[in-house]
């Protein structure tokens, strides 16, 4: 018989590994609560028609459909069948998609629901997503995203906010050197004006490649979408400025004080600047990388992209602001919206990379019971019992074995505690409790023991 296999780009979690992806979720929900954030869920497929046009033509690409059910090519013309090209029959056979992102459901989710919604509406969402993309370390085609958006407001407090929650939760998961890289779609497009760029977007999605094909390679690009080699060393020469925040807003409003949407990008972030100091929040870790351009089209305003410094994995989060998203569904009012989100499967290979899960983090059950014997056995089942109401999570070993196995299996599991009853632990009701680290044994009451822990 042939050993079953998983599919490509995804992966089962083990319970070691589930540990420490609850103590990143955890730590994450935390964060957006305490901001004002409220939980939502959407289904893990949509309609195709609610999914294409919304990522762009490279995303469009990576959208994993679902065939329709039954006869799925009785209804296709034969004359597609025949010329044999996936996208013409595509749509024909498939009407929905795996969800490629949280942002365009809940997009979604919002113009059907607008007369319940209260605006601004603040919303977390924590689900996995598909992409059908080249598996590769940190890029899987199922991964988890932990979203955080505000819709029905204009101001950059959000963006600000954006900022302060990027860096609270990596205070807490002990993540200490990385870079919050920030840019704004209206200096993009001012840039694009400034060089004589006919097509802004394949500009982006060139200049979105610079980390991955660097210099030459996104010029190699350029050159080929018709740049001429003065638009290509104006550009970089814009792209390469170095220095402070404030040297790269005053060198840009200098460049691009005849471009509309530059100037409107460039006092954006002046304003979230100022809104991080009111905050009594420094510009640490904060980079304004005029490189920057996120390849997802929607987006309108400020972006954001995050990279853990020092390890081999690409950016762990991301996001910015999008004015046009509802309007893609007809929805008459356009509401704009801001959002980023953490891509924990790539913080939790960072860490690992980096060693920083806390043990305790790995732990499930706090106490073992071991017994010797029948006795023993169901006078643990009492003790369990109260530690259980004590809020402190224990399991008993379940099979009459040699105490060493029992310990053994403690051991295995990272279990901090066990308790280890016999004959003469029944009669007396003091127990041999053993810190599983240290070595160190001493003998309590359950009240005692139920105090220490």
């Amino acid at each position: 018989m042939e050993k079953p296999t998983l599919p490509k780009g995804t992966r089962d979690f083990g319970p070691a590994v589930m540990a420490k992806r609850q103590f990143i979720f955890e730590n994450i929900k935390k964060v957006f609560q305490k901001y004002g954030f409220q939980p939502l869920e959407t289904p893990a497929m949509e309609n195709l028609s609610t999914l294409t046009g919304k990522y762009g033509e490279e995303g469009d690409q990576l959208l994993f459909k679902i065939l329709n059910s039954g006869d799925f090519l009785k209804d296709v013309d034969n004359t597609k069948l025949e010329a044999r090209s996936s996208k013409q029959i595509a749509f024909d056979i498939s009407e929905k998609g795996l969800r490629y992102d949280l942002t365009v459901p809940f997009a979604r989710y919002v113009v059907m629901n607008r007369n319940e919604v209260s605006f601004p509406f603040k919303r977390y969402q924590i689900q996995p997503v598909w992409r059908a993309d080249r598996p590769q370390k940190g890029r899987y085609r199922e991964f988890y995203q932990c979203d955080a958006d505000v819709v029905g407001t204009d101001s950059l407090i959000c963006e600000a906010e954006i900022i302060l929650m990027i860096k609270e939760v990596f205070k807490a998961i002990g993540i200490t050197d990385y870079t919050i890289k920030i840019n704004h779609r209206g200096i993009l497009s001012g840039i694009a004006e400034h060089v004589k760029a006919e097509n802004e977007t394949s500009l982006f999605v060139a200049i979105d490649k610079l980390d991955k094909i660097g210099e030459e390679g996104v010029k190699n690009e350029l050159r080929g979408k018709g740049f001429d080699e003065k638009s290509l060393t104006t550009l970089f020469h814009i792209l390469n400025v170095k220095g402070s925040l404030t040297n790269k807003i005053a060198f840009l409003a200098a460049t691009l004080d005849t471009t509309q949407h530059g100037m409107k990008g460039l006092r954006d972030l002046q304003e979230v600047s100022n809104i991080l100091k009111s905050y009594g929040a420094t510009d640490e870790h904060v980079e304004f990388d005029i490189a920057l351009a996120r390849g997802l089209s929607y987006y309108t305003g400020c972006i954001f992209e995050v990279k853990i410094n020092n390890v081999s994995i690409g950016s762990v989060s991301g996001g910015g602001r999008y004015d046009n998203l509802t309007k893609a569904f007809g929805d008459k009012e356009n509401l704009s919206g801001v959002g980023f989100s953490f891509g924990v499967d790539r913080i939790y290979d960072a860490m690992e990379e980096l060693q920083l899960f806390p043990k305790d983090a790995q732990i499930s059950s706090k106490v073992l019971v071991c017994h010797f014997d029948d006795e023993s056995f169901h006078y643990g089942l009492g003790v369990l019992t109260k530690l259980r109401a004590a809020g402190i999570a224990s399991e008993i070993y379940p099979d009459q074995s040699k105490l060493k196995k029992q310990l053994d299996f403690a051991n295995k599991k990272s279990i901090p505690y066990t308790i280890v009853i016999g004959s003469e632990e029944v009669k007396s009701g003091e127990l041999a409790i053993k810190n599983m680290e240290k070595g160190e044994q001493e003998k309590l009451t359950i009240d005692q023991i139920i105090s220490k822990l």
